[in-house]
């Protein structure tokens, strides 16, 4: 059994988020009902350079799509994993390999040994956290899945 808990520190997951400006989506889809491409759009629309990384596609989201993170031209900030956790061992290696910023693992992608190899490389790692969610959730932007009232409480206050 994983200790996920490892991989969702709150400290890594905003520092992740406010230092990234390129996102790199692995497994991002081009069907406009597929999470990935809920959260590529999120990304983008909130100033994020999305990066498609689909061997399957030629562009998504208005954006030239790669067959791998090691044909992506330019400095990746983030790699963003919507793969089966069996893809993620080479994707780390790739994102080792490329000079990535860290390593996040979507909900459901656990990979215990994806993590080890990029924290091996020297990347941080979130895993089982989805990265629309964080970022909606940490920088003040609930109005698209919900609401940010500025209050934090278990019951309603009347």
């Amino acid at each position: 059994m994983t200790d996920l808990a490892r991989y969702q520190d709150p400290l890594t997951i905003q520092r992740v988020l406010n230092t990234a400006k390129t996102i790199a989506l692995v497994g991002l889809s081009n069907n406009h009902l597929r999470a990935s491409y809920f959260v590529g759009y999120y990304l983008k629309r909130h100033g994020y350079q999305v990066i498609p990384v689909n061997p399957r596609e030629t562009e998504i989201l208005g954006q030239t799509c790669y067959p791998s993170l090691r044909d992506v031209p330019e400095q990746i900030d983030v790699v963003d994993v919507f793969r089966d956790p069996a893809a993620v061992p080479e994707i780390a290696r790739e994102a080792v390999d490329v000079g990535a910023g860290a390593l996040w693992l979507q909900f459901g992608v656990i990979s215990p040994e994806g993590a080890r190899l990029a924290q091996e490389g020297g990347l941080p790692v979130v895993m089982d956290r989805c990265l629309k969610i964080e970022h909606a959730r940490l920088l003040g932007r609930m109005h698209w899945m919900g609401f940010d009232t500025g209050v934090i409480a278990g019951s309603r206050q009347l």
